[in-house]
């Protein structure tokens, strides 16, 4: 069973860098899932040790994650071709270009 734990962890932490392009929830959700299955799977030595960890690990990481990314910076294109970069109440600011990139 640690193996086949070992390999899954391993799956999911190679998929995290891609998910970090998208967003700071699902990096979290994978990488906190894969380290919860391995820590529940060490403390147990179960399969149900293993996929709790996971669950609770991964929940634990997409709300972190979350967190991360309701404080980076958003920027959007507009229908007018600008930039514009949004305010946590939703205004929107008209900015460089280059931040749109």
């Amino acid at each position: 069973m640690w193996i086949r734990s070992g390999i899954l962890a391993a799956a999911l932490l190679s998929l995290a860098p891609a998910a970090q392009a998208q967003n700071n929830t699902a990096a979290g959700a994978l990488i906190g899932g894969a380290t919860g299955a391995i820590i529940g799977g060490a403390v147990t030595g179960r399969a149900g040790g293993a996929a709790a960890g996971a669950v609770i690990g991964g929940a634990t990481g997409a709300i972190i994650g979350s967190q991360a990314d309701r404080q980076q910076p958003r920027y959007l294109w507009g229908r007018d071709g600008r930039c514009y970069l949004q305010q946590p109440n939703g205004d929107l600011i008209r900015v460089s270009r280059a931040n749109c990139g």
